[in-house]
């Protein structure tokens, strides 16, 4: 099994910086794509970013450019650096781990079984 938290989050000003941090352990995590997802209220939990156990990463398009996914398989820790932050931006945010191992990214949401307790971002002045 693979367990996730995330830390990092917190409240920024528009137009500011976060980096966000998904520690994993468990199973070998080496071998898992690990997706960031977000949840807004009152909108649907959308993936923002993804990064395969090869280090190939794929972002949102509504994110690309303003979304780093690193990850440090030493560590055992994802992480997802947001840039420019807007204030429709801020929600809850999720690093997840699929259910089966793959060299690439799940890309449907339901393969997602693993999850963290999630990290809120607010932006505002």
């Amino acid at each position: 099994q693979v367990q996730l938290v995330e830390s990092g989050g917190g409240s920024v000003q528009p137009g500011g910086s976060l980096t966000l941090s998904c520690a994993t352990s468990g199973d070998t995590v080496d071998y898992y794509g690990i997706a960031w997802f977000r949840q807004a209220p009152g909108k649907e939990r959308e993936r923002v970013a993804c990064i395969s156990s090869r280090g190939n990463t794929e972002y949102a398009e509504s994110g690309e450019g303003r979304f780093i996914i690193t990850r440090d398989n030493v560590k055992n820790t994802v992480y997802l650096q947001k840039d420019s932050l807007k204030p429709d931006e801020a929600a809850v945010y999720y690093c997840a781990a699929p259910r089966l191992m793959a060299p690439f990214c799940w890309k449907i949401q339901a393969e997602y079984t693993r999850w963290g307790q999630g990290s809120q971002i607010t932006v505002s002045e």
